[in-house]
């Protein structure tokens, strides 16, 4: 990123909101299987049934969202997803206060923060490219994926801290403060943002919950990476379920050092966001997208030979330190490549089903790879999912795209 690239004051305060939200999240990490667990005296089974059915479910609610989206101003969607996932995370701390809570209103809230998460993450996308012009793109999600990699360090261990003095309950309280903090944030931003370009259906049909899908197959640049992402972060995740079991378990590494394993590596993410726009201004966009592609594929499978001790624990954390610094250059690189390639009025249906199929993806994985753990052992079926990792640069782009033409509104900067 140039020193000094000014993005205006709205990005200003979109990036602030964003990053208010990141930290929330990230203080909250692990809160609610740990509140399943401590205070609910949950099962194995019902934690695994929090993660991945809430995942799953929150997916297919999101599903008739992107459609709504794309028809209405993207500024007051995004303020709505903040205000909705902050009162659904507020319901917990009052029901425990109360006495009351219990595991079905975990599995709902769940529910409903992964379907306005993704609504909010299609939105956002829309109106990032309607306020910046297309040469600001990369720096914008570099700047993101900043942000994200830095909360990623700071979050868990303050969360940890909370967690240990105040219990669970009060880093979800931070999270959902922190939702109405990136409200408050966006509606601070003021300035005009352009209708959409076409008007709602008067009528929604069933084959227009398929347009952003469609869109994405249709198109020769966008479908490879599309199935390259699904396939390559629902490996990643599935695997961590079962690191986690011979880490803690097995090989008898203690919480913190299973903690720092992977908060450490984070560095990587923000060393590598900030080298994206510097390498795709050396070498271009395509060469970047898939040479970090390809590297970010090859670190998982040397987790196969993870061992006790000193070394198992540099094993690990050299492993994800390559892995994250791969994805810290890739993620903006290939957001802004995917907003160059989607036309104004298709990016929030198609950021929306592509947030849906990577959630659902990941869901169904890590419930395959959940059996196959119990099959085969964590360590061979965490190679497998090395080994299978192995093949996803085969989906990459073979060739560059020309951007896409299209006549964008012309951005309002501040």
């Amino acid at each position: 990123m140039r020193s000094g690239h000014r993005l205006g004051r709205r990005f200003g305060w979109l990036w602030g909101a964003y990053g208010t939200s990141s930290l929330g999240t990230w203080l909250a990490f692990g809160a609610f299987p740990l509140i399943a667990i401590q205070v609910l005296h949950a099962g194995p089974a019902e934690v695994a049934a929090l993660s991945a059915v809430g995942a799953a479910v929150g997916a297919a609610v999101a599903v008739p969202l992107g459609p709504w989206v794309e028809f209405r101003r993207k500024r007051p969607v995004l303020i709505t997803m903040d205000l909705v996932r902050f009162a659904a995370l507020l319901t917990i701390p009052a029901a425990f206060a109360l006495g009351v809570l219990t595991f079905v209103q975990l599995l709902l809230v769940s529910v409903v923060v992964a379907a306005a998460d993704i609504t909010f993450r299609a939105a956002s996308g829309a109106f990032l490219k309607t306020l910046l012009p297309a040469e600001d793109l990369l720096v914008a999600n570099a700047r993101f994926e900043s942000t994200a990699w830095t909360t990623t360090i700071v979050g868990p261990p303050l969360g940890g801290a909370a967690i240990g003095l105040l219990g669970p309950v009060a880093t979800v309280v931070a999270d959902a403060v922190s939702y109405l903090l990136s409200a408050l944030g966006i509606r601070a931003m003021g300035g005009h943002e352009p209708p959409p370009e076409r008007r709602e259906p008067a009528r929604m049909r069933a084959g227009d919950l398929l347009d952003g899908w469609r869109y994405i197959l249709a198109d020769a640049t966008l479908r490879p990476l599309f199935f390259n992402t699904a396939l390559f972060n629902g490996l990643v995740m599935a695997a961590s379920p079962l690191l986690a079991v011979l880490m803690l378990g097995r090989l008898g590494f203690a919480p913190w050092q299973y903690g720092l394993a992977f908060a450490a590596p984070s560095i990587g993410g923000l060393l590598g966001a900030r080298l994206a726009r510097p390498l795709v201004t050396r070498f271009g966009q395509h060469r970047v997208l898939v040479a970090t592609g390809a590297l970010r594929a090859i670190w998982p499978v040397g987790l196969v030979f993870l061992g006790p001790g000193t070394g198992g624990l540099l094993l690990v954390t050299g492993v994800e330190f390559g892995l994250i610094f791969c994805c810290g250059v890739f993620n903006p690189v290939y957001a802004t490549h995917r907003l160059e390639r989607t036309a104004t009025d298709r990016v929030a249906r198609t950021l929306s089903a592509w947030a849906v199929t990577v959630k659902a993806s990941t869901a169904l994985l890590t419930a395959v790879w959940g059996v196959l753990g119990v099959l085969l052992g964590p360590r061979t079926a965490i190679g497998l999912a090395g080994v299978l990792l192995l093949a996803t640069p085969l989906l990459l782009p073979r060739r560059a795209a020309a951007r896409l033409s299209e006549p964008d509104p012309e951005p309002e900067r501040a």
